[in-house]
């Protein structure tokens, strides 16, 4: 029974002994008032009165009687009224009761078929999820198989296979371009056609989906290419995300240009001609130890992180024009062996050159230093020109040596380069920044000097 559900009392049943003792009690009133009147009706004196009192005596008697019958007869209906209204009442409380648990019965019996279907989903979904496991295992174990066969048409093959497998399940695209990160590093044999073709395709793969829109596209994939062999590289337009290239050789044309680069970009490798026209890198960029056997191009490229371009070398023409570098930079210890242009480039963190060599030309006019600029040691072979050049902060030359001419016309200065013992070739046509003192050191160097 509920906690709020009324307590009643057991309903007794009336003994008859009671009903029999109130007709005799009603019986002795009458009895009793009867006498009584008889009683007072025998003192008339006369006789028609005394008989007329006695008839009223009778008449009384009965009446009390018949009275005191009377509200026997009620109490008992009103008890009998009572009794029906309880009944009434337990009826309709039973009833409620039944109700309740009848409610209470299809609720547990609800919940226990919910429970029950919910287990039974469960048990269906796991069964779906392990046969759809077991399915993409196969695939996925056919298709490395496939990667690994001596054919160079069953490995296309089985690159095609993975990339319809990654391009369908998003959970497995991280695993398999792992894969095919791993297939790239393993060694290649030399002059190779059909596997170079194998190894071009693997690199598609990987960079179709890092450059496209949409359901294409495979977000979130890193690339660790560390010594792989890569030929005709093509990342244009792709977005890297913590690309790893260090000790890779990169054959051929390379292309990153146009590309974004979020987390750090490890580019310590090998290159022949390079692109890294446009590229926009959101955070820092390693070439350190990196070389560039051909051409290197990285005009309007934007540096937001810092660049660092420690002991790199520079073959061919390279190209800065423009590029924004918005940290600290450092070529120190790179070569440049042929032509290097940084023409309108802008340094908002501070450059540092020092022990640099440019075994060409070394230009940067119209560069904006927004920093400390540091070109301590730095050899220039070539003409360097800094014409039209500002620099906002420190600008460090010392001990620098200029075999070509040294020309800064028109550089403005924030406050007064220092020079300190850097040297320049005699007659070179040297254009010196204003304040500047020229020492003559023999026949074939100057030196200049700090006021």
């Amino acid at each position: 029974m509920a906690a709020d559900e009324p307590t009643e009392r057991q309903l007794r049943v009336m003994p008859w002994w009671l009903v029999l003792v109130g007709l005799l009690l009603a019986a002795a009133l009458g009895w009793l008032v009867l006498d009584l009147l008889l009683t007072e009706a025998d003192r008339a004196t006369q006789p028609d009165t005394r008989a007329t009192l006695r008839i009223d005596a009778i008449r009384t008697g009965l009446t009390v009687v018949a009275g005191t019958g009377g509200g026997l007869a009620l109490l008992l209906a009103a008890r009998r009224q009572w009794i029906t209204e309880r009944a009434q009442r337990h009826q309709e409380s039973v009833a409620a009761r039944d109700q309740t648990h009848r409610d209470r019965v299809q609720t547990h019996a609800e919940s226990a078929a919910e429970v029950a279907q919910r287990h039974q989903d469960r048990q269906s979904g796991a069964a779906e999820h392990d046969a759809a496991e077991r399915r993409l295992t196969e695939l996925y174990t056919r298709a490395v198989e496939l990667l690994g066969n001596d054919s160079a048409a069953v490995r296309l093959g089985g690159l095609h296979a993975l990339e319809r497998l990654g391009q369908d399940n998003p959970a497995q695209r991280p695993t398999i371009a792992a894969v095919l990160c791993a297939y790239l590093r393993m060694p290649a044999p030399d002059d190779e056609p059909r596997e170079t073709e194998v190894r071009r395709t693997a690199q598609r793969v990987l960079t179709r989906h890092l450059r496209a829109d949409g359901p294409a596209n495979w977000p979130e994939i890193t690339l660790d290419l560390t010594g792989a062999r890569l030929v005709d590289f093509d990342a244009a337009g792709c977005t890297l995300v913590d690309a790893d290239f260090t000790g890779a050789v990169f054959t051929g044309v390379t292309s990153f240009a146009g590309a974004t680069a979020r987390g750090r970009l490890r580019l310590g490798a090998v290159f022949g001609d390079v692109t890294f026209d446009d590229l926009t890198a959101e955070a820092e960029v390693v070439l350190d130890d990196a070389r560039f056997d051909g051409q290197a191009s990285f005009d309007q490229a934007v540096f937001t992180a810092g660049l660092s371009c420690r002991r790199c070398r520079f073959a061919g023409p390279t190209s800065f024009h423009r590029a924004t570098f918005h940290q600290p930079t450092s070529f120190d210890a790179t070569r440049f062996g042929d032509g290097s242009r940084f023409r309108q480039a802008t340094f908002l963190g501070g450059l540092s050159m020092e022990h640099t060599e440019f075994a060409g030309y070394a230009g940067f006019r119209s560069v904006r230093f927004a920093d400390m600029a540091l070109f301590r040691w730095t050899v220039f072979a070539a003409d360097a020109c800094f014409e039209q050049a500002r620099f906002e902060g420190a600008a460090n030359f010392g001990r620098a040596r200029f075999h070509g001419a040294g020309r800064f016309d028109g550089a403005q200065f924030g406050q007064p380069p220092q020079v300190d013992q850097a040297r320049a070739a005699a007659g070179g046509g040297h254009a010196w920044p204003a304040g500047t003192t020229v020492e003559r050191l023999d026949d074939e160097w100057l030196l200049l000097v700090d006021r």
